[in-house]
């Protein structure tokens, strides 16, 4: 199993994708000056779907995913995929989800540890009061995902996606 790796642009700056032929490993945003660069065959498919829900075309992903973490983290991340597309939910929603509502701190610790963005959605919880909190992305990331997400216009940002 060889882990591969590739950048592609996107709306909220260069996201780099990796991942092998077991699955993909992780979506992450880069803060440092980067280029795209060429993907390989087992991340296009990934590559595809991430431009297609930039352009507003794809509302879930198929895509096999090999994420890392302890048992509770993939608790938490399989739990984050079952919130729909242009929904949120607080975190202790998310601790009822997990069985955990008791230990909110323990589920936005592991939905912080997600490294598959966007395809595991983590930027679709919020705060208990509405805000938007934490996301490792940045939080000007996280408000333009949700925007995209609910059709809020956002003119210029997405064309050409």
């Amino acid at each position: 199993m060889t882990l591969e790796s590739a950048r592609i642009l996107s709306p909220v700056g260069i996201i780099e994708i990796s991942g092998s032929d077991d699955g993909i490993r992780s979506i992450i945003f880069l803060e440092k000056e980067s280029e795209p660069t060429p993907v390989p065959a087992n991340l296009q498919e990934c590559a595809d779907q991430l431009i297609e829900y930039f352009a507003g075309k794809r509302q879930s992903f198929q895509l096999k995913l090999d994420p890392r973490g302890t048992e509770f983290q993939l608790k938490v991340w399989e739990q984050l995929q079952q919130i729909p597309y242009g929904k949120t939910i607080s975190y202790l929603e998310l601790a009822r989800m997990t069985g955990r509502e008791s230990n909110t701190r323990a589920v936005g610790n592991a939905n912080g540890k997600n490294k598959i963005n966007i395809v595991v959605p983590c930027h679709r919880v919020i705060g208990s009061n509405g805000k938007l909190t934490g996301y490792g992305g940045g939080l000007w990331r996280k408000e333009i995902l949700l925007k995209l997400e609910i059709g809020t216009s956002m003119p210029g940002l997405f064309e050409g996606f």
